[in-house]
């Protein structure tokens, strides 16, 4: 049980970082796009192109750490009104709508990708299923994460960040 948890942690860490990656390869890339244009007067061909693949990356990626750090939107002061039990009982079935969610990511974004293997981004060349390829990770990801908290593992990483104002 200790290896599986420790692989576990393993591919979260290396999504984790991948989507870290992914937003200061943005932030690095429109720095240098707005920068050359306003200097410059130049922009790099694949700028804009380069900028709207990491977001989409970095959105969907998000998404799934979202869900595993619940910070994805809730209305406790609603739910709050109804006894534990049937808090307990609806936790269940928002879990099993987010693996259905997950789920939904991981076929329609595999049919996305193999739909679009055969085309190319014009500016950089690179096919355009890179783009697509990002929502079935994010689907796996999702699924996992929604299926510990059915199981009441806590996926959280970040324990101690302060939520609200």
């Amino acid at each position: 049980m200790k290896l599986i948890k420790k692989v576990g942690v393993f591919i979260d860490s290396i999504f984790e970082k991948l989507a870290l990656t992914s937003l200061v390869a943005l932030v690095l890339v429109v720095t240098t796009q707005v920068a050359t244009r306003k200097l410059f007067n130049f922009v790099f061909f694949w700028s804009e192109e380069v900028t709207l693949l990491l977001l989409g990356w970095f959105a969907f990626m998000a998404i799934a750490i979202g869900f595993r750090e619940h910070i994805h939107l809730g209305i406790d002061s609603f739910t709050n009104l109804f006894p534990k039990v049937f808090n307990k009982v609806l936790d269940k079935v928002i879990s099993i709508s987010i693996f259905a969610f997950g789920l939904y990511l991981v076929v329609q974004g595999w049919d996305f990708t193999v739909l679009m293997m055969e085309s190319t981004l014009p500016a950089t060349k690179l096919p355009s299923s890179i783009t697509y390829v990002a929502m079935p990770i994010t689907g796996i990801m999702i699924c996992g994460y929604s299926l510990l908290h059915l199981f009441n593992k806590d996926t959280t990483r970040y324990k101690d960040l302060e939520e609200g104002m």
